[in-house]
């Protein structure tokens, strides 16, 4: 098999990454394909979302895009409704790039079924429980639970040290809020993003309060990138901000933020009520969210102003 570690660029091995799921999680990957792409001839199987994160930070990758069925938030089993000529295509097409490797950061056999079905002769990736037919390097998971040690651990397996950011400090008074997400279970009511706002205003913050559907994405990275301070609901924004190099501040309702928060060495979060069902991956028991409703301004604002007075410390 081709070398992944010094390849001549004209030379270089093919690479296969595959990561189907939210924008949150393909921010989280950025790093291993800017490493990557310095490496290998790299192929990212992706939303078509993923097209303009490419375009401005590794456009070097080719993007496949792919809406893979089992993404879907409901009826994702629904097998007679599933796009098999697309996958027959899809599968043909993988195949006929000849991959010297293929990986995958998630502990999911439907990834693994791709990695295999591509023909790559090396399949990387962190098997679930059981027998792992379908990797041929099967990866220990990482002592950290983040999801980006996983991308770390991927990186250490084809002979590369990838390394958290380390962004320069912004020493602005611009922050950003957000107040939307891809599911309703974690959305903090606008009204408190608007009365966050307001104490944010007096506090002498320039602020900028978005929609929940702040236009496409091209124009919200743009938007992001002139922030110096993100405030956001636990979804794709509050990660590409950190892509960014923004400090982020997350209200987090169900889900564990040691597992996927913000990568940015400023982060922070606030973290919603206890819950048995936790995490419920956004199929909520109840009536409401009841772990993210039970955050008050109040209690948002006691954690927040002391992120905001430490990050102007730190730089």
């Amino acid at each position: 098999m081709q070398s992944f570690s010094s390849p001549a660029f004209d030379r270089r091995p093919r690479l296969l990454v595959v990561e189907l799921w939210g924008l949150g999680d393909l921010a989280l990957a950025i790093p291993f394909l800017r490493m990557a792409a310095r490496r290998a001839r790299v192929t990212l199987l992706a939303k078509p979302q993923a097209g303009p994160l490419l375009q401005r930070f590794c456009p070097e990758v080719e993007l496949i895009p792919f809406t893979a069925p089992w993404t879907a938030f409901r009826g994702k089993y629904r097998l007679h409704r599933w796009p098999w000529l697309e996958f027959s295509a899809l599968i043909s097409g993988l195949r006929r790039r000849r991959f010297a490797a293929a990986v995958s950061a998630r502990p999911d056999p439907r990834d693994h079924a791709l990695l295999a079905a591509s023909g790559a002769e090396l399949r990387v990736g962190f098997p679930r429980a059981g027998p792992r037919p379908l990797l041929n390097l099967a990866l220990a998971r990482p002592a950290s639970p983040h999801r980006f040690a996983c991308w770390q651990a991927l990186a250490a397996s084809l002979g590369w040290h990838l390394p958290a950011p380390t962004p320069p400090d912004r020493t602005g008074r611009h922050v950003i809020l957000h107040p939307g997400a891809a599911q309703p279970t974690r959305e903090w009511p606008r009204e408190r993003f608007e009365d966050m706002a307001i104490r944010l205003r007096a506090a002498g913050w320039r602020v900028t309060l978005l929609g929940e559907q702040a236009g496409d994405l091209e124009q919200l990275l743009v938007t992001l990138a002139t922030a110096d301070r993100f405030i956001g609901n636990d979804s794709g924004p509050g990660h590409l901000a950190a892509l960014l190099g923004v400090p982020t501040f997350t209200i987090i309702g169900s889900h564990p933020p040691e597992h996927f928060h913000p990568l940015h060495p400023q982060a922070a979060w606030v973290e919603g009520a206890p819950c048995r069902f936790k995490p419920c991956n956004d199929y909520c028991r109840f009536a409401e969210p009841h772990c993210i409703r039970s955050i008050t301004v109040d209690a948002a604002w006691a954690r927040i102003s002391r992120w905001l007075v430490q990050g102007a410390t730190a730089a």
